[in-house]
């Protein structure tokens, strides 16, 4: 996720709006020896509720999104919400926080499968 955020950071606000944001839609699939593959990223991903997982993990995430995107703005929140919503921080230029994960650290996530 952080690759194809940083293939596209300087397309993305081509304007340069301020106080905008976009919202992806990854869709992975992980494999029977457990590696996780990247099938597409979406700029418009679907925010139907086709089960009752996605009922509700939905509205959790919108209102985290929002957390993160609007209370620095109007001042809800003098940093992104830090409530155990179970994300990590990837990437800041600003923190200086780059977890990428290394190249040659290889496919399988599971040692004992490599």
């Amino acid at each position: 996720m952080l690759d194809v955020y940083l293939s596209a950071k300087k397309t993305l606000n081509p304007h340069k709006r301020k106080n905008c944001f976009e919202l992806f839609g990854f869709d992975f699939l992980i494999d029977e020896d457990f590696r996780v593959w990247l099938i597409e990223v979406n700029t418009n991903p679907y925010l139907g509720i086709p089960n009752d997982y996605i009922k509700g993990v939905l509205p959790k995430m919108i209102d985290d999104l929002f957390d993160l995107t609007l209370d620095p703005i109007y001042n809800l929140d003098s940093q992104p919400s830090l409530k155990n919503n179970g994300f990590e921080l990837l990437f800041s230029h600003q923190l200086q926080i780059n977890k990428r994960r290394a190249l040659d650290e290889g496919m399988y996530p599971i040692t004992e499968l490599a």
